[in-house]
């Protein structure tokens, strides 16, 4: 066996010494006992999911951003990648196109407000008591998340196409009815409510002041002088609402007929 010698370039080299290949490829190729000691190779590949998805939510928490500020029209899916130290091609990936994700934003702001009523335990509550917790939960999201409602705004001006596209989000949206139903129902057996107010319109009725105390806050409040920011008057808004819808919904109307016999002047046609 020869020695080794450096060559003219001063480059250590074996002249005559091979090994076969055969040897070669198993020295190549570290064993598993070798594989587990290297730090830079791991035994084992660990699942990529929860990467996966902990990169989708990030982007959909900077994309609500963009479009909560910049509606559907004027977010650029450039600026949600610059923030999010990302591609466009990676966000497509993920969501297909623009729309893909301005759906996913909405079907993520409703499902946000549809999960935390699920928190809060209607049904052990008395039909009153559970009228109130509904009420001020759907004040104190609303008051908390301008956000989501200026995305469902958005998503008015764009007379709510996208949001029919979504089967996803019908469904989400059935849960608070459902809830609203079964506290109407016990609250007509009681006798505590009346019978001709569904839970879509209780919803609606509900909803309607929480969402326009939001929306309108800076042309309401600057028109008429008001601070919704000042405690106070959010918590005066706050016992206003709870308390009309409570009044709505055990109100005891009078018939059409005795109604308008009520009215001086006007008289009753048979």
């Amino acid at each position: 066996m020869r020695q080794p010698h450096h060559d003219q370039e001063g480059t250590l080299s074996v002249l005559s010494t091979k090994l076969p290949t055969k040897r070669v490829a198993e020295a190549a190729v570290p064993s598993p006992a070798a594989r587990g000691r290297t730090p830079n190779v791991p035994a084992e590949v660990p699942s990529r999911k929860p990467d996966a998805e902990r990169t989708r939510q990030d982007i959909l928490a900077v994309a609500r951003r963009e479009f909560a500020e910049h509606g559907l029209s004027g977010a650029r899916v450039d600026a949600i990648a610059a923030r999010m130290r990302t591609t466009k091609r990676m966000i497509y990936y993920y969501f297909g196109s623009k729309q893909g994700l301005y759906l996913a934003v909405l079907e993520q702001a409703y499902g946000g407000i549809r999960e935390a009523e699920q928190t809060l335990q209607l049904d052990k509550l008395s039909p009153v008591n559970a009228i109130r917790a509904i009420c001020d939960f759907t004040f104190d999201y609303h008051d908390a998340h301008p956000d989501f409602v200026r995305l469902v705004c958005i998503e008015n001006i764009h007379h709510g196409h996208n949001l029919a596209q979504s089967e996803a989000l019908r469904n989400l949206n059935s849960t608070i009815i459902a809830s609203l139903d079964a506290i109407l129902s016990r609250g007509r057996e009681a006798g505590l409510f009346r019978p001709d107010i569904s839970a879509v319109e209780l919803h609606m009725m509900m909803s309607a002041p929480c969402f326009y105390r939001v929306s309108n806050r800076h042309t309401f409040g600057t028109l008429f002088r008001q601070d919704f920011d000042i405690e106070e008057t959010r918590m005066r808004h706050k016992h206003l609402i709870v308390d009309a819808i409570l009044g709505l919904l055990t109100a005891t109307l009078p018939s059409p007929e005795s109604a308008a016999a009520s009215v001086p002047g006007r008289a009753r046609h048979r």
